[in-house]
């Protein structure tokens, strides 16, 4: 039986970062990232671990880094342990499977979020506004609707416990240059429609997702962090799918949804989670790897 992995203390090697779900550590021209079994909703990290979460979040990301390589370079250098640093070795049972050797990069400053389905944030928006990040969309949409394009809303890249907040294109603009943003927007709707496209074959609607971006030591642009898992998009059911409200779905919106039941007022310490919202929510993670990966098999 494999071990649930809440942190991960590797003595001998210096932390770079903690984040929300991943331990990072420096190992000099690269880094170790660990995808841990913690998982986070409305930007707190909940006190209970989903077993198996930070394994089936890895495959998924090496999945779409590896298919996306035909539009951008990623930051993975390794994924197999063995390929690893030496230094690594003394904890290759907790890396195995949940862990990638990346490059170095400078991240940019943005969340790249694009949305094909109107949902969550951007369906409050568009209540009250008739848009999302100052983009104008028809009239009459209804929630879960599909956009007739689907659009880049890209947002601030919020500190630990702190929120991600909207923020028009002009903002990156002024954040990036206007060459990188012009790239990152046309990068990220070239890979949500790629991704969305094999993800439909899959039965899974990709509605919406968000991507990250680095610089590497020529200034290349460099996809990073994660790629189109249900913890960075919202995964829909293509067989349930109806427009007109909430979609069952793939990823935490399920924990999301419980957490509401419950009126917790969204601030830390997080509600304890029965086992039962435990096990449902690592089904969910876990169904959505084998239907992309027997896709790709079939394929």
């Amino acid at each position: 039986m494999t071990k649930t992995v809440f942190e991960t203390q590797f003595e001998e090697l210096p932390v770079f970062k903690r984040g929300k779900v991943r331990d990072i550590y420096d190992l000099g021209q690269n880094l170790l990232m660990v995808a841990t079994d913690r998982i986070s909703a409305f930007d707190v990290i909940m006190s209970d671990p989903i077993p198996e979460k930070g394994r089936l979040l890895t495959r998924i990301s090496l999945f779409w880094f590896e298919i996306m390589k035909s539009i951008i370079d990623n930051h993975v250098v390794a994924s197999d342990v063995n390929e690893y640093p030496d230094s690594c070795r003394p904890y290759a049972e907790i890396l195995e499977g949940r862990s990638m050797l990346v490059k170095k990069t400078q991240p940019l400053p943005v969340e790249c979020v694009v949305r094909g389905y109107i949902s969550g944030s951007g369906w409050q928006s568009y209540q009250a506004t008739g848009k999302i990040c100052g983009i104008e969309l028809p009239d009459g949409l209804r929630e879960s609707d599909p956009l007739p394009e689907p659009i880049f809303t890209p947002s601030t890249k919020a500190e630990l416990g702190e929120h991600d907040m909207n923020i028009g294109f002009d903002e990156v603009v002024e954040m990036i240059g206007a060459g990188r943003a012009q790239e990152v927007r046309d990068l990220s709707l070239q890979i949500y429609k790629k991704g969305a496209e094999i993800a439909e074959k899959s039965g899974i609607i990709i509605a919406d997702t968000k991507f990250e971006f680095g610089l590497d030591e020529n200034g290349g642009l460099v996809l990073i962090d994660e790629i189109l898992t249900p913890d960075s998009s919202r995964f829909w059911p293509r067989d349930t799918y109806k427009p007109g409200g909430p979609q069952e779905s793939f990823d935490k919106q399920y924990l999301r949804d419980y957490l509401n039941s419950v009126n917790w007022d969204k601030t830390p310490p997080a509600p304890q989670l029965p086992g039962q919202v435990i096990e449902n929510t690592r089904r969910k993670y876990e169904e959505a790897l084998q239907a992309l990966v027997s896709q790709a098999d079939a394929s």
